[in-house]
């Protein structure tokens, strides 16, 4: 009974939010802008902002002429005072926690700040916006009569210098009200594990005998936490664990690869699956449609959006524009201002927007991991999808993947070297490697053209992976855990030779996740 009034307070409550979502949709350029000048004041009497003078900025042209694009090593040196204690740098109020983010391009560890109001008026009103942007779509949902599993690459907290670190994942967790600890699940003491294989069987145990209604995390590690709770309660699928389960929501990875594994995994054609676009530095998209692989734009988060083009992005030629100017179907590197304390930071991701009104957007990649070593210019988006048909028509699946470029030598093409680890194999790896080809050159003119004749790229090389390679190669470095991902594409082959020498390793020791399970 008491769930079922939270249920409905709840639903009432975050309803409420769609008719100020429905504002800046019909506002966007007017809400951006202020949403400019509005950080701008805040940050006038710190150290950046007396720097560049932000109280005379007017306009866009005055901040984007002023204030000069930076990507992290630009601003490392300030973040690193601001751990050690200093105050009033890059934001008005104290800086206290720092995401620590290694991501997978730079083995140096990035410290993102996160202030007061990003946590409140980023990523705690983003988590309630994705919660009504599902129950506004799904009036019958019964979301809120169960628990809400949670699978991040939470690790403790660490304090130095006044200043506490951590992943991004256990800073929210800590702060979060104590309400919240009522609708998740596991507590917040497994959450906050530091061990990942230890924890991902205490979440087990713990949340195996609960009533879990949503799902939420990354889609590789939320795969294999289901797996393991199959074995560990011996039910043949998801639904036979949670019956009432109805929806998951996802980040962190494309989940194209996953889609079709997922369907196996939780039978029931009225499971809904809900993506999310959130990191370190904020969070910037919601899916808000059901049945959809496109996101909102959240354009009242305290962020401020601009876009690089990639035709021009690391030339001379390169220039930020903002949100008003963008074109439909072309590809963004994305660049952020942010209520951190972010001025003009470029991300790393890139964006295609499928609609400007509103503004939606699909995630691209990265914009270091493509390979454009031949002219090519190959993107994630083009693997995923490329890999998504292959797979249909070979009736196979994959877990993960990564591709590196075969460099050119004497008179032979140079061409694109793949690892895939299979859920299911193809029957014919020969063919599905022709008819990975085939899709890659329907969905990138580049690579159609560098493919013409084998003249300046071969034919793809498969290399099938042998089970748990890339699990290894994560734990050989380190990297366990919901925010750790594969390096998919990359312009040197330093990722790939690194995680294929470990191609013929014994798993002596190790227990597959089954058994310890």
């Amino acid at each position: 009974m008491a769930l079922t009034i939270i249920h409905s307070i709840a639903s009432w409550f975050l309803r409420k939010r769609i008719d100020q979502i429905e504002e800046f949709i019909k506002r966007p350029h007017e809400v951006q802008e202020n949403v400019c000048a509005k950080l701008l004041e805040a940050a006038q009497s710190t150290e950046m902002g007396k720097q560049y003078d932000f109280i005379s900025i007017r306009n866009y042209e005055d901040f984007a002429s002023r204030i000069p694009i930076s990507i992290y090593e630009d601003i490392e040196p300030m973040i690193e005072r601001a751990r050690r204690g200093e105050q009033n740098l890059f934001w008005r109020t104290p800086i206290k926690w720092f995401a620590k983010s290694s991501g997978t391009t730079n083995a140096k560890s990035k410290f993102i700040p996160v202030s007061e109001e990003a946590l409140q008026h980023c990523h705690y009103k983003a988590g309630k916006d994705m919660l009504c942007l599902y129950l506004n779509n799904n009036p019958d949902s019964n979301l809120f009569t169960g628990k809400s599993l949670r699978l991040g690459g939470s690790k403790e907290l660490y304090e130095e210098n006044g200043t506490i670190f951590g992943d991004l994942s256990a800073i929210l967790i800590d702060n979060l009200p104590f309400w919240a600890e009522f609708s998740c699940t596991p507590s917040t003491k497994v959450s906050l594990m530091s061990e990942w294989e230890a924890k991902m069987k205490a979440i087990i145990a713990e949340s195996s005998r609960e009533n879990v209604t949503s799902l939420v995390g990354v889609p590789s590690w939320m795969m294999v936490l289901l797996r393991q709770a199959l074995a560990y309660t011996g039910k043949e699928n998801v639904l036979e664990i949670w019956k009432n389960l109805e929806v998951y929501f996802h980040g962190g990875v494309s989940f194209v690869p996953y889609r079709e594994q997922y369907k196996q995994l939780i039978p029931s054609d009225s499971f809904r699956y809900y993506e999310t676009y959130n990191a370190s530095e904020g969070f910037f998209a919601i899916q808000d449609r059901n049945n959809s692989d496109e996101m909102l734009l959240m354009l009242d988060y305290g962020i401020f959006y601009e876009f690089i083009p990639m035709d021009s992005f690391g030339t001379p030629s390169q220039k930020a524009i903002p949100l008003w100017e963008v074109e439909i179907g072309k590809n963004y590197a994305m660049v952020i201002t942010t209520n951190a304390g972010l001025w003009r930071y470029q991300i790393g991701d890139t964006v295609r927007f499928t609609s400007t009104s509103p503004y939606r957007i699909k995630i691209t990649g990265r914009t270091k991991h493509h390979i454009n070593v031949f002219g090519e210019e190959l993107i994630i988006e083009n693997t995923e999808e490329a890999l998504k048909k292959a797979c249909h028509e070979h009736h196979c699946s994959v877990i993960e993947y990564t591709v590196a470029p075969i460099f050119m030598q004497g008179n032979k093409s140079g061409g694109h070297e793949w690892i895939i680890e299979f859920e299911t194999a193809p029957e014919d790896i020969e063919a599905f490697t022709r008819t990975l080809d085939t899709e890659l050159k329907a969905l990138n003119s580049d690579y159609e053209a560098k493919r013409y004749n084998d003249m300046t790229l071969a034919m793809p090389k498969i290399h099938i992976a042998r089970k748990n390679l890339f699990h290894d190669w994560l734990k050989e470095n380190g990297k366990l855990g919901g925010q750790h991902k594969i390096p998919r594409l990359s312009n040197t082959r330093d990722y790939f030779e690194a995680i294929w020498k470990l191609k013929d390793h014994n798993e002596i020791g190790r227990a597959s996740c089954r058994e310890r399970v």
